[in-house]
């Protein structure tokens, strides 16, 4: 009986390792098109929330870091080849207002990167290093994803190159708060600081999306990460290479969710469309009579099942063209002929805005906490570092720098306000006192 238990045992098990996904061959093929880039900085390292797990002395993983990438140089990000003459696609943060940016291929060489252009709606930037005969990924498509699905992510988390992480697809066409014109691929990657920019790959070896980022509320993953499509980054891409920048079109609407008891006020037969709840004066949209209430159902011929949906559609229109808009009004069809404005250029934020001078703080969002990416002048005498992680200012919540320097601004010249700070995976406060 023993015998026979011990037998069904190993079966199981036999079994269960025959259906476990193997992605050595994703990694094998991808990987040698995937990059690592580095930038000209002081030397200073990312925070390693994990590294009091890993050894005695956390030192040890940052002194791993710092001999790998020398004291002048600091990994930015992750990048991809997407063609053999040495094109390469990443995020359009990680390059934005960089002096210098040196690429190094999986066989070790290095080469300095000139940048293109970059779309911050995106967040996709085009780079290229001065080679040919390149390796180059393979370009899938994420229409074909499905929740549930593996995948599989190359970077340099904290600098550590060619690091490989899988998961499974959680969601597609996740809209962020702010972010309604990306349809995000939401996956359960581990994604850390250093990842951005670089492929998510599907079992059959094709990009399927551009790790853009991660929730967290310590800096560090806790089971959601985002990816681009590569079909939006491809598109973005190839205006990039052409143009040098992107062109997208506006209708000039705000838009509301429609909800259920909205749908049935509003006499509609369901819940898809998006609901206008503004038309701007002077606007594309209402040059052509579209007017509060309408719920836009299709849009050139494609079906509008949502305010996402909408706004990708006409980000894609080109500016000066005339679509057709079909809408419902009150439950009555009309159909709206539309000519398309030219979206706003959403500018990169530059990395330290003049206000921020007087305290010396670089700081970028991470999650629900800001980053310290620069401490000189007050930040520093008061003991911040690069890689803290600013969580309140006089226990308000800060996730944004704006609201940090408003927050600091509303306490008074000369006042000491309490940061919650955490660092190495330690939570403190620290007293910042701001200058006359």
């Amino acid at each position: 009986m023993r015998a026979l238990l011990a037998a069904l045992l190993l079966l199981a098990a036999a079994s269960a390792a025959a259906q476990a996904p193997d992605f050595t061959a994703v990694v094998r093929d991808g990987g040698a098109a995937v990059v690592n880039m580095s930038g000209g900085g002081r030397a200073v390292l990312p925070d390693l929330p994990l590294a009091d797990e890993a050894t005695d002395d956390p030192s040890l993983l940052r002194d791993f870091v710092r001999r790998e990438y020398g004291p002048e140089m600091r990994s930015l990000g992750s990048g991809f080849l997407i063609d053999g003459a040495g094109y390469i696609i990443t995020n359009a943060h990680i390059v934005a207002g960089r002096a210098e940016i040196a690429v190094r291929l999986a066989d070790r060489r290095e080469f300095e990167a000139r940048v293109i252009g970059l779309d911050p709606l995106s967040d996709i930037a085009l780079i290229k290093i001065e080679a040919s005969g390149l390796p180059q990924v393979r370009i899938g498509d994420p229409a074909k994803l499905r929740p549930g699905e593996w995948v599989v992510a190359i970077g340099s988390p904290f600098g550590l190159e060619r690091s490989v992480t899988a998961g499974i697809v959680s969601a597609l066409g996740r809209t962020l708060p702010e972010e309604t014109f990306v349809p995000f691929i939401q996956t359960d990657v581990a994604i850390n600081p250093g990842n951005s920019g670089g492929p998510l790959f599907n079992l059959r070896g094709e990009v399927v999306g551009v790790t853009s980022g991660f929730y967290s509320e310590t800096g560090g993953y806790s089971g959601l990460s985002f990816a681009i499509p590569i079909d939006m980054a491809m598109e973005v891409a190839a205006q990039l290479r052409a143009h040098g920048k992107v062109t997208r079109g506006r209708i000039g609407v705000r838009l509301q969710e429609l909800t259920g008891e909205l749908a049935r006020a509003l006499k509609l037969p369901g819940r898809g469309g998006a609901l206008v709840a503004e038309a701007f004066p002077g606007g594309a949209a209402m040059r052509a009579g579209i007017r509060p209430g309408d719920v836009i159902v299709r849009f050139e011929g494609k079906p509008v099942d949502s305010e996402a949906a909408l706004v990708r559609h006409t980000a894609g229109a080109t500016p000066g063209a005339t679509v057709e808009i079909e809408l419902l009004r009150f439950g009555a069809p009309v159909l709206a002929r539309v000519k398309v404005d030219p979206a706003r250029v959403a500018a990169m934020p530059p990395a330290v805005k003049a206000q921020d001078e007087p305290l010396g703080l670089q700081l970028v969002p991470l999650g629900t906490a800001l980053r310290v990416e620069r401490a000189r002048g007050a930040a520093q005498r008061a003991g911040l570092e690069r890689g803290d992680l600013i969580l309140s200012v006089n226990g308000t919540t800060v996730s944004r720098p704006e609201v940090f320097f408003a927050l600091l601004q509303a306490a008074g010249k000369g006042a000491t306000v309490a940061l919650l700070v955490q660092r190495d995976g330690l939570r403190e406060f620290v007293p910042l006192r701001v200058p006359r």
